[in-house]
């Protein structure tokens, strides 16, 4: 049972980061909406996601273009994350 709790928590968790970085993405297209309080709240929810990931694909020389592809990455990664937590639970 308790199990069962954790690994919905822990989806619950990915279903919201995800939601906040689809919003930080469809922001990006706006940019009279980038400056207000909501913005604000997505930005610092995101940032700590995908600044790692940034870096991660500026390191691998795959950052220097036009689009942002650190939310795809993080995407993938927090895939790739509760695969293994839920094998290990």
């Amino acid at each position: 049972m308790l199990t069962y709790t954790i690994k919905r928590a822990i989806l619950i968790l990915v279903e919201i980061i995800d939601l906040a970085i689809l919003i930080r993405i469809l922001l990006s297209f706006f940019p009279n909406l980038r400056n207000n309080k909501f913005a604000d709240i997505i930005n610092q929810l995101t940032e700590p996601i995908l600044y790692p990931c940034r870096m991660l694909l500026d390191r691998l020389g795959l950052g220097n273009g036009m689009f942002d592809f650190s939310p795809i990455l993080a995407y993938f990664l927090l895939r790739f994350i509760v695969m293994l937590v839920f094998r290990i639970l």
